[in-house]
């Protein structure tokens, strides 16, 4: 995922491998990447790769019947709260430290609540309970050769 768009422009890695994907260029958004049973629909996020864990699946439960899935890039907030202490290691975080917001939301296809953080500039004051938000990718931190990404949710303002 190297940015070769603009010279000398560090290249993006996300700071988690295989939990999300940056929008492609065509369009289409950022998506959280998991599996989902084939067999009930259940879906995990992060990946699950050992058998389907609900209880009112009939499908084998040997793995068999899981398979990538990603998820819908939109949801409503379901709840949010300011971040103002830098969380301890392994979490990376800018320096010097700055405030943000995290919003857990209701992703609309899944039924499913995810955590995440809300991209800069969005604080708690900008934020509400059934608010509209969908999901982008946004620069945790950078070190001298990469910029590196996570997901993050921004409000859609009805788009």
């Amino acid at each position: 995922m190297s940015d070769t768009a603009t010279p000398g422009a560090k290249e993006r890695r996300p700071a988690v491998d295989g939990w999300f994907a940056a929008a492609p260029a065509d369009g289409g958004g950022a998506r959280l990447l998991g599996t989902r049973c084939a067999s009930c629909g259940t879906p995990y996020f992060p990946r699950n790769d050992l058998a389907c864990r609900n209880p009112a699946c009939t499908g084998p439960r040997d793995g068999s019947e899981l398979e990538e899935y990603a998820f819908s890039n939109r949801g409503r907030v379901w709840s949010y709260a300011d971040s103002r202490y830098q969380p301890p290691p392994p979490y990376v975080s800018p320096d010097p430290f700055r405030t943000y917001a995290v919003a857990a939301v209701e992703l609309e296809a899944e039924r499913m609540v995810v955590l995440g953080q809300v991209v800069p500039g969005v604080g708690v004051a900008d934020l509400e309970v059934g608010m509209e938000v969908e999901l982008t990718e946004g620069v945790l931190y950078e070190d001298d050769e990469a910029q590196y990404t996570v997901w993050m949710w921004r409000p859609s303002h009805g788009r």
